[in-house]
């Protein structure tokens, strides 16, 4: 029997309104009755426009084309992307008409949503009452009370604790606050807010009818209720937010927080099985009754770096159970790209990577940082994917006779092929997230500028930025190119804006390290290292367009001879070695490098024949340039393995490995003796020992403690010289090749 639902009556929603197709309304995974589309949702009715400037006219993105075959168990998830005549969704900029209207008059618009069903939002208490009340919490209650000797009473009163630190309060008042306030932030700090109006089209038909999930890439504070404002503005459902604990230490904020729609997760659960029982429920509840989105980052936590971060089952885990059990009909997942053409936290992430303590989230620190209101943070673009259906992606592939085998409020561990489905459909997720991040002309600046330090001129560096705009065009890059700005305008804007790590001086542009001249040797390497890693945050948003075409040009310089099966070899080997560093979809080695033999063949700068891959004349500067801008990995990751190879002969642990190899690289940047300021990074650090665990080089282990790591120095060093192109990569070839 499912638990009770939270639901309240509502006369019927309105005939479905034909329109447009979505982006991608085709192919193995597209829900036919997400792509249909509707009207343009409403912006409210205050007298603004419903329609954006550019009216009508809608391009559609076409859809990817489903390559045949798989490497994992079951039907295809993935798919390469269709590389040739890609079409996108145009943008509309929200703010434009902010800043023609009344700001109170917006937070004060009538607000009434269409929802899933039809169903009315429910007051927050009734929700907590039928977790509480839910066959599945009331088991783990009376299993915790007979294996502690306590009264089921004194187990339920701590369930209601949990609930009370954990749930929303949502409110219209406080949501009302956030839209007054978040528009008045929002126009000074930003000059655009754009989102695709199609997606938001698609987005409010998937809402009436299933319950969504909306998975926001995650790079700022801002994404937090930055969704909440867009859904507000387009008279949307508003989401129910997972937030960390970490919040609720903000006095007011926190409060605020919460009854905007945030609820609150411990950061680790431990052993807690009340505590996880409790939140899965709560989850699960709000899913079943469907008022409202549910919304989290797949990431877990902010990206230092700008790449996306390896994703965390968790959660999408609990949001896919009521689906497995048969409790709702279908959910809709919807990837959402958050592009920011300056991140607030840009020097703030550079401290941190740096070993600087992240300041604790507070209220003080808050009401502090209202001077970044007088600086310029450019656009942010909103990109709503395509609806996901989950009943289409488990088609074929997932069984769910077992679920009926066995009572519904009985904790169940997830089997190996629900574990690899919840997997695969992450990875998924966010490579869609990736696919329609924005780029802006300053990223494209960022990656030549760090291949010519210290200095590179300015008219060069304005022709290399067009040679780089086509490549990463032709390799499917969603680049924003400013409306009717040539080349040198382009470039001027990015290095206006981003003025705090570049500057032109005497027709060269150089990286904006002031004072680095002057102190101890010590301090001008790290004043150094902080701008050096602020550019490469805007570099690495590239890196996801070229990484596959990138790690074929390293292995081909890695490699003796241009033999297929020896380029593929190290292309596994550098893809394994790197797979914490970028998103790669599990089991399809080949298939990426496939991908990037074709992209690299497509630009002529390589040619293939049955048995070798050999480079072209022609495209020699591209190979040249790929191998360039992922040369800090391949260096950062050599130093990082020498470290471990030389220095680390006892047990340790990440947090005595992580200033320790700080000060290894530091000492050797100090004598001159390498140049790889990005190999300081504690992202890079953490992602090579997690490299080398997976590769088997490191043990892990847990202890009460924590975890202990032990080298085995001499699978290290082997690892290292292959990294040196000293030894051959010894990796089994698939038989295709």
């Amino acid at each position: 029997m499912a638990p009770p639902m939270a639901r309240c009556p509502r006369p019927p929603p309105p005939p479905h309104r034909s329109g447009q197709p979505g982006r991608g309304g085709t192919g193995p995974w597209a829900p036919r009755e997400a792509a249909a589309g509707g009207r343009a949702p409403r912006r409210g009715r205050t007298g603004e426009r419903g329609a954006g400037r550019r009216g009508g006219a809608r391009r559609t993105m076409a859809t990817a084309a489903a390559a045949p075959g798989r490497a994992r168990r079951g039907a295809p998830m993935y798919s390469q992307k269709e590389l040739t005549s890609k079409k996108r969704d145009e943008f509309e900029d929200i703010l434009e008409e902010r800043r023609l209207s009344s700001d109170l008059r917006y937070a004060m618009k009538c607000y009434t949503p269409v929802i899933y069903k039809g169903l009315s939002p429910c007051k927050p208490n009734a929700i907590k009452n039928a977790v509480l009340q839910s066959e599945q919490v009331q088991y783990v209650i009376k299993q915790l009370a007979k294996e502690m000797g306590e009264s089921p009473d004194i187990i339920q009163e701590e369930a209601m604790e949990i609930l009370d630190e954990m749930g929303h309060r949502m409110q219209l008042g406080a949501v009302r606050f956030f839209a007054f306030t978040l528009s008045k932030i929002f126009k000074q700090l930003f000059q655009r807010v754009c989102v695709n109006e199609e997606g938001m089209q698609r987005l409010q038909h998937a809402i009436q009818e299933h319950p969504v999930v909306l998975l926001p890439s995650h790079r700022s504070y801002v994404d937090f209720l930055m969704l909440s404002y867009l859904l507000y503005t387009y008279d949307l459902a508003l989401p129910v937010i997972a937030a960390g604990i970490d919040f609720l230490g903000m006095k007011i904020v926190g409060e605020l927080l919460r009854r905007a729609g945030a609820f609150f997760m411990r950061r680790s659960f431990g052993g807690n099985r009340l505590y996880w029982a409790v939140f899965a429920e709560y989850v699960k509840t709000m899913l079943r009754s469907g008022y409202a989105p549910i919304e989290f980052f797949l990431e877990g936590t902010r990206s230092r770096t700008a790449k996306t971060l390896t994703p965390k089952f968790g959660l999408l885990s609990i949001v896919m159970e009521p689906f497995f059990k048969r409790e709702v009909f279908d959910t809709y997942l919807v990837p959402i790209s958050i592009s920011y053409e300056r991140i607030l936290e840009e020097s703030l992430y550079a401290y941190e990577l740096l070993g600087v303590p992240k300041p604790k989230e507070s209220t003080s620190g808050l009401l502090k940082a209202r001077r970044i209101l007088s600086d310029n943070f450019g656009t942010i673009h909103i990109y709503v994917g395509q609806p996901i259906s989950l009943r289409t992606l488990a088609s074929g592939r997932i069984n769910r006779c077992p679920y009926n085998l066995v009572p519904r409020h009985l904790p169940q561990k997830p089997s190996e092929d629900i574990q690899e489905f919840v997997s695969d459909v992450a990875y998924k997720m966010e490579l869609l997230q990736i696919e329609n991040m924005v780029l802006s002309p300053w990223v494209l600046v960022a990656a030549i500028l760090l291949q010519n330090l210290p200095a590179m001129e300015f008219e060069l560096l304005i022709e290399k930025t067009l040679w780089l705009k086509g490549l990463t065009q032709t390799f499917g890059g969603f680049i924003e190119w400013p409306d009717n700005l040539c080349a040198k305008k382009a470039v001027l804007s990015g290095l206006t804006l981003h003025s705090n790590i570049a500057c032109l001086v005497d027709g060269h542009v150089v990286l904006n390290d002031k004072g680095v001249e002057d102190g101890a040797v010590g301090e001008i390497v790290f004043r150094r290292a902080l701008a050096v890693l602020m550019c490469a945050t805007y570099r690495n948003q590239l890196l996801n367009v070229f990484v596959r075409p990138a790690l074929v040009a390293l292995a081909l310089q890695m490699t003796p001879s241009f033999r297929k099966e020896e380029v593929y070899s190290c292309f596994s080997f550098l893809r394994d070695v790197f797979s914490d560093e970028f998103i790669f979809f599990p089991g399809i080695s080949l298939k990426d490098f496939e991908e990037g033999c074709f992209l690299l063949t497509k630009c002529d700068a390589i040619q293939t024949s049955q048995q070798e891959i050999y480079p072209t004349d022609k495209g020699s500067g591209t190979v040249s340039f790929l191998s360039a801008m992922f040369r800090p990995f391949v260096e950062g990751y050599q130093l990082i393995f020498r470290y471990l190879s030389k220095e680390m002969k006892e047990a340790f642990t990440e947090k005595q490995f992580i200033p320790g190899v700080r000060n290894f690289v530091f000492q050797l940047l100090e004598k001159g003796s390498t140049q790889c300021y990005e190999a300081l990074s504690s992202d890079m650090q953490k992602n090579a020992l997690s490299a080398l665990v997976q590769l088997g080089a490191v043990k892990k282990k847990k202890m009460p403690s924590g975890f202990t790591y032990n080298v085995n120095q001499e699978a290290v060093s082997k690892i290292l010289d292959m990294f040196d192109a000293r030894i051959p990569v010894q990796k089994p070839v698939a038989a295709r090749l």
